[in-house]
C-alpha cells in the first residue's frame, strides 16, 4: 500500500514537473510571485503609513490639547455642578411671587424627580451607549470626522452626553478641532470622576430646551416641563417626555412658543409641526432601542401633544412690576456688599468709590439673576394687592396732562400721558418691615418707584422732624410753649427772605407750639428753627437715614418747612415718622428678610439695629401734638371722616410751593403710612386757587383714609387699631404763663393767662416766674392795640389793662424782630386779656376825612383811609354829641338836625369835617359848615392786615374753607403751603 501510495505521489510530482516545463506555466509562476511581492510591499507600506498617520494624528491631537490644564477631580466636579439657576422671589410667609428677570430660566432637580420616560428618551436619542462607553464612542467620532472632512450633507453628530456636558459647562460652543479634542479628553477624564447617574442628572439640569410660554429662554428638564406643559419633570407622560427630549437638537426650531420679543405664546400650527415630527423620531428611536413596546409607540405617535401646551400667563415682572423691580434692586445692593466683603473690600470704600461700587453691583446683578437664590421679602401679599387695588380705583388724583417723550424703538418724539403720580408705603414700626407700597399709577408710563426711588421736597411734613422734635429734645419748648407768628424779613443767600403762612395776610401773634404745628404755621416754625439751627438739628435727619441731605440743608432756614435741595423719598419720610411711634428709636425700613442659596443655606438675614434719635419723652410729646392735626382747626381735620374705624393716630400734612407736591404721613403704635401726590414733571401744579379743583390735602386725606380702612380690613392683626401710645413717666403736664412760657406769676394768674400742657421733665420745666406782665393803658388802631400816647384823647383810652414789658417784646420777637402790635391780634386767644405794649409810630399829619350819608334815621360814614385813626367824633349843629371808638359800628341813630363826622388819630389830631347831612324836622336850626381848620393831602389807604386775600379776617392757617373743590361742594381743609424760597 505504501509503495503504491508513493508511486502516486511520485506520479503527481512528475506530472507537476512536466507542467512546469510548459511555456504557459512559466508565465503563471512569474505573475503569482509578483502579486505576492506586491502584496507584501503594500502591506508594509500600509502599516508604515498607518503608523505614520496615527503618529501624526496623535501628535496633532496632543498639540490641540497641549494648552489644556490638567484639571483635578474637585475642579471638574465643581465646574460641572456650577450651572446657572434662576433666582426666585417670595412674598412674606414664603408665598411664591415669581422668578427674577434673567436671560435664561433654569431650576435644578434631582434624577429621582424625573420621569423614567424622559431618561429613556434622552438615552435612546442622544447617547445609545451611555451605560457602556467611557466618555466617548470611537466609531461615532470617526463617523463625525468623516462627515466633516467630506462635507457630507448628513451630519449625524458624535457627541455623548458626557461630551455635551463638557461643552456646556467647561468649554464653549466654538466649532473647531481644538475644542473637540479637548472635549474628548475631558469627557474621558470626567468618566473617572463622576458616576453615570451624576452625569445624567447634570446633563438634564443644564441642557437648553428652547422657550416657555412667556417667550423666555429655558434650560433644565424641570424648567422645561413647567414652562412647556405646566407640569413637574416627574409628571411627564411618554409623548411629553419624547417631545421635550427632542428639543435640544434645535431648541428654537422645535420649541412651540414664540420669543418674548413677539410677546411669547404659541407659534402657528405649521411652525409647531417640526417639533411634533421630532417627537415622533424620538419615539421611533425608543422603540428601536427597546425602551418602549410597539403598542406604546403606536399609541404615543397618535397623541395630540398640542392640547398639553401650557397657556401664556403674566410673568412676575408684569403682574408686580414695581414690587419685583424693588426687590431685585435691594437684592443687588445686598449681594454687592457680600461679594465685596468676601474680596476684603472695606465697606466704606464701596460707598465712596463709585467704580468699585459699580463693579460689585454688576457682579451682584449677575449673581442675583443666575445664582439660584431664594429671595424672601417682607411684603404681605394680601395687603399689597388690596392697597394697590384701592390706589388704582381712586378717582380724585387730578388732571392728566401730556408730555413729550422719546420712543426708543423709533427714535421719534411722542406724546405720553402725564397723570398725577402717587407714592405710598406702609411700614411696621417696631421691625421696619415694609408691609406694602404703591409705586405709581402706571409702570409702563413711568417705571420710577415713587414710594422708594423718587425724592421730592417734603413740605410741612418736615416741621416735626427738623424743628419741633429737636426743640423739645433740646429743652427749648414744651408742647404748649408760646411761639411767635409775626412776619419778618431777613437777608439770605438769595436776597431777602420773607416767608408767610398759607394765608399770606394772616399773623396769629403769640400762639402755643401745639397750635402752630397742628395748623402748620410757617412763621413761628421759622422763628423757632432760628433759635436752634446753630445746634445742627439736621443731624437728627442723618440718624434717620435721609440720604439726599446737602450742606445747604443744614443751614437754610427754609429747610424748616421742607425746602430741601433735593428732597426725600416716601419711604424715608415715613420711616422717620415711625421713629416717634418707636419711642424715639429709628429702625431702618427694609424689604428683604433673607436670601438663601440653591442649597438652602442662608447667605443673608436682616437684623434689626435700632438707633437712638429722640428720647421717649420727646417722641410722645410730638405724637400728642400731631394728634391735634386731625382735630378741628388742624390741617388734617378731614381725615377722621374718611376712616371707618378709630385708632390712636398722629399725622402731619405737607405741601410745597405752588402745590407741586402734597404729603400726608401718619402712624399709630403699630404701623406708619406715608403718602405723596405730584406730577413727574415738577413744573406741573396739583392745584390753583379758584380753579374748582379738589384741594390736594383733601385728596391725600381721602386716599390715606381708604388705605388705612383696607389695611384694617385685610390685616387687622398688623394695624391693631385698639393699641394706644403710652405716656412715659418723664412726660408731665405743668401750668405756665401762656404768653411767656414761664412759671405762673400772680399778675399772669390775675390776667387769666395760665395754661397747662406737656413737658419733658428731664430737660425743661417752667420754674422761672413770669415777669412779662405790666399795667397798661392802650388804644385800638385799625384793630391793633397800642400804648396810649400822652396826647391821645382819654375817651378812646382803655385804662388799667394788662400789658407786656418791652423786654418781653424784644425776647419774643428775637433777632428777626417784627411788628409788636401783631403779638396779640384780635383773633388771638390772648387778645381779650393782654395788649402788646407796642408804641405806635405816629406822624404829625391829621387824618384824612370821611364821607357821611343818611340811611333812614341812621347816620353812616366810611372808614378813614389814614392808618393812625383811633375813632370818630360826631357833631350835631356844631356840637360834639358822640364818640365812636375803633372797632365799633360806623353809624349812629340821629334826630332832626345837621350832622358831620371828624376822624381822630392817636395823637389827638382831627380830620376836616365830613360833608353835612341834614335831617329835616319841624324846626331846623341854622347851621354852619365846620371850619376847614386843617387841610392836608389825602393819605393812601392801607390793606386790612388781619384779613385774607378776599378781605376776610381769619386767624386760622387754612384756605378759608372756601368751597373751592369739585367734590359736591365739600369744604377744603386747612392747608399748609409752605412759602419756601
Amino acid at each position: 500500500m505504501s509503495e503504491k501510495r508513493k508511486n502516486r505521489i511520485d506520479l503527481i510530482e512528475e506530472k507537476f514537473e512536466s507542467l512546469k516545463k510548459k511555456g504557459w506555466a512559466k508565465g503563471v509562476r512569474i505573475t503569482s510571485g509578483v502579486i505576492w511581492n506586491l502584496f507584501l510591499l503594500f502591506l508594509v507600506f500600509g502599516l508604515t503609513l498607518g503608523v505614520f498617520a496615527a503618529s501624526v494624528g496623535a501628535g496633532y491631537f496632543a498639540s490641540l490639547v497641549a494648552k489644556e490644564p490638567l484639571r483635578s477631580k474637585a475642579e471638574m466636579r465643581g465646574d460641572i455642578f456650577n450651572y446657572e439657576e434662576t433666582s426666585e422671589i417670595y412674598f412674606a410667609n414664603n408665598i411664591y411671587l415669581g422668578k427674577v428677570n434673567a436671560d435664561i430660566e433654569r431650576k435644578e432637580t434631582k434624577l429621582e424627580d424625573v420621569s423614567p420616560f424622559v431618561i429613556d428618551a434622552v438615552l435612546a436619542t442622544e447617547d445609545e451607549y451611555f451605560e457602556t462607553h467611557g466618555g466617548v464612542v470611537p466609531k461615532a467620532i470617526f463617523r463625525g470626522l468623516f462627515q466633516d472632512v467630506t462635507n457630507s450633507s448628513s451630519q449625524t453628530g458624535g457627541s455623548t452626553l458626557t461630551q455635551q456636558l463638557i461643552k456646556n459647562q467647561i468649554l464653549t460652543n466654538e466649532v473647531s478641532y481644538e475644542r473637540k479634542a479637548k472635549e474628548i479628553l475631558l469627557a474621558m477624564r470626567l468618566e473617572h470622576f463622576m458616576e453615570k447617574e451624576e452625569i445624567l442628572e447634570a446633563y438634564l439640569n443644564i441642557i437648553p430646551y428652547g422657550r416657555n410660554a412667556l417667550g423666555q429662554n429655558i434650560a433644565g428638564i424641570e424648567t422645561a416641563a413647567e414652562g412647556i406643559f405646566g407640569l413637574t419633570a416627574k409628571e411627564l407622560n411618554l409623548p411629553q417626555a419624547a417631545y421635550i427630549a427632542g428639543i435640544p437638537q434645535a431648541p428654537f426650531a422645535y420649541t412651540p412658543f414664540l420669543s418674548s420679543y413677539y410677546g411669547g405664546g404659541l407659534k402657528k400650527d405649521e411652525n409647531i409641526k417640526p417639533g411634533i415630527d421630532r417627537m415622533k423620531t424620538v419615539l421611533f428611536r425608543m422603540k428601536e432601542t427597546g425602551y418602549i413596546t410597539d403598542e406604546q409607540y403606536e399609541e404615543a405617535i397618535t397623541y395630540d401633544i398640542t392640547k398639553d401646551f401650557t397657556e401664556k400667563t403674566e410673568r412676575a415682572t408684569q403682574r408686580y412690576p414695581y414690587l419685583t423691580q424693588e426687590i431685585q434692586s435691594e437684592t443687588i445692593e445686598i449681594l454687592a456688599k457680600i461679594l465685596a466683603e468676601k474680596d476684603g473690600i472695606d465697606p466704606i470704600r464701596i460707598k465712596e468709590d463709585k467704580k468699585v461700587l459699580e463693579k460689585y453691583e454688576i457682579l451682584a446683578e449677575r449673581a442675583m439673576r443666575t445664582g439660584g437664590y431664594r429671595i424672601y421679602s417682607t411684603v404681605e401679599k394680601d395687603l399689597y394687592d388690596a392697597m394697590n387695588k384701592v390706589g388704582q380705583e381712586f378717582e380724585h388724583y387730578g388732571f392728566t396732562y401730556t408730555r413729550e417723550a422719546k420712543d426708543y424703538s423709533t427714535g421719534e418724539t411722542v406724546l405720553k400721558d402725564n397723570p398725577v403720580q402717587v407714592g405710598a408705603i406702609m411700614i411696621e414700626n417696631n421691625t421696619g418691615r415694609i408691609l406694602s407700597f404703591i409705586g405709581g399709577r402706571d409702570h409702563q408710563l413711568i417705571n420710577t418707584n415713587h414710594a422708594t426711588q423718587a425724592h421730592r421736597p417734603n413740605g410741612s411734613s418736615m416741621k416735626p422732624l427738623l424743628v419741633y422734635a429737636p426743640a423739645i429734645e433740646y429743652g427749648v419748648i414744651g408742647a404748649g410753649s408760646p411761639v411767635v407768628d409775626v412776619k419778618f424779613e431777613v437777608p439770605d443767600n438769595n436776597g431777602m427772605w420773607s416767608p408767610s403762612n398759607y394765608n399770606a395776610n394772616v399773623e396769629n401773634g403769640i400762639v402755643p407750639a401745639r397750635k402752630a404745628l397742628a395748623e402748620s404755621l410757617n412763621l413761628p416754625t421759622a422763628r423757632l428753627y432760628k433759635e436752634i439751627v446753630d445746634r445742627r438739628p439736621a443731624e437728627f435727619l442723618e440718624k434717620m437715614n435721609f440720604t439726599k441731605l446737602h450742606k445747604e440743608d443744614y443751614t437754610n432756614y427754609s429747610t424748616s418747612f421742607g425746602g430741601m435741595k433735593v428732597g426725600v423719598s416716601v419711604e424715608e419720610n415715613t420711616n422717620a415718622f415711625a421713629t416717634f411711634a418707636n419711642g424715639g428709636k429709628f429702625i431702618q425700613s427694609y424689604i428683604i428678610e433673607r436670601i438663601e442659596d440653591m442649597a438652602g443655606n442662608v447667605v443673608y438675614q436682616h437684623e434689626i439695629e435700632p438707633v437712638d434719635v429722640f428720647s421717649p419723652e420727646t417722641a410722645y410729646i410730638v405724637t400728642d401734638m400731631l394728634r391735634d392735626v386731625l382735630k378741628p382747626g388742624g390741617t388734617g381735620q378731614q381725615l377722621p371722616s374718611f376712616m371707618n374705624f378709630k385708632t390712636d393716630l398722629a399725622a402731619k400734612t405737607g405741601t410745597t410751593n405752588g402745590y407741586a407736591d402734597a404729603w400726608l404721613v401718619g402712624y399709630n403704635p403699630n404701623v406708619s403710612l406715608g403718602l405723596w401726590f405730584g406730577y413727574y414733571d415738577q413744573s406741573r401744579k396739583l392745584y390753583t386757587r379758584g380753579s374748582g379743583q379738589m384741594h390736594p390735602t383733601t385728596r391725600t386725606t381721602m386716599l390715606f383714609g381708604r388705605l388705612m380702612n383696607i389695611a384694617n380690613e385685610v390685616r387687622p392683626d398688623l394695624v391693631r387699631a385698639e393699641s394706644t401710645f403710652k405716656q412715659p413717666e418723664g412726660v408731665v403736664s405743668k401750668p405756665f404763663c401762656g404768653i411767656s412760657g414761664l412759671a405762673p406769676s400772680a399778675a399772669c394768674t390775675t390776667a387769666g393767662l395760665i395754661r397747662s400742657d406737656l413737658f419733658n421733665s428731664k430737660v425743661m420745666l417752667p420754674t422761672e416766674p413770669d415777669d412779662s406782665i405790666i399795667n397798661a393803658s392802650y388804644v385800638s388802631v385799625k384793630g391793633s392795640r397800642y400804648m396810649a400816647l400822652p396826647s391821645t384823647p382819654t375817651e378812646f383810652v382803655i385804662s388799667d389793662g394788662t400789658g407786656v414789658s418791652e423786654e418781653f417784646i424784644e425776647r419774643m420777637l428775637g433777632p428777626w424782630g417784627g411788628d409788636a402790635s401783631k403779638l396779640f391780634p384780635s383773633m388771638s386767644a390772648f387778645s381779650s386779656n393782654v395788649v402788646s405794649g407796642a408804641v405806635f409810630d405816629a406822624d404829625d399829619a391829621p387824618p384824612e376825612g370821611v364821607t357821611a350819608s343818611l340811611d333812614g334815621s341812621t347816620l353812616t360814614w366810611q372808614e378813614s383811609p389814614s392808618d393812625d385813626v383811633i375813632g370818630y367824633y360826631v357833631y350835631r349843629n356844631n356840637e360834639r354829641i358822640a364818640t365812636v371808638a375803633d372797632g365799633a359800628a360806623l353809624s349812629l341813630a340821629i334826630e332832626p338836625g345837621e350832622y358831620y363826622v371828624r376822624a381822630v388819630d392817636i395823637t389827638g389830631l382831627l380830620s376836616n369835617g365830613s360833608n353835612i347831612v341834614i335831617v329835616e324836622g319841624p324846626e331846623s336850626p341854622e347851621t354852619e359848615t365846620p371850619d376847614d381848620e386843617n387841610t392836608f393831602p389825602t393819605l393812601p389807604p392801607i390793606d386790612d392786615e388781619n384779613g385774607d386775600e378776599n378781605g376776610n379776617g381769619s386767624g386760622n392757617n387754612d384756605d378759608g374753607n372756601t368751597n373751592e373743590d369739585s367734590n359736591g361742594g365739600n369744604s377744603n381743609p386747612p392747608s399748609d403751603n409752605d412759602g419756601n424760597s
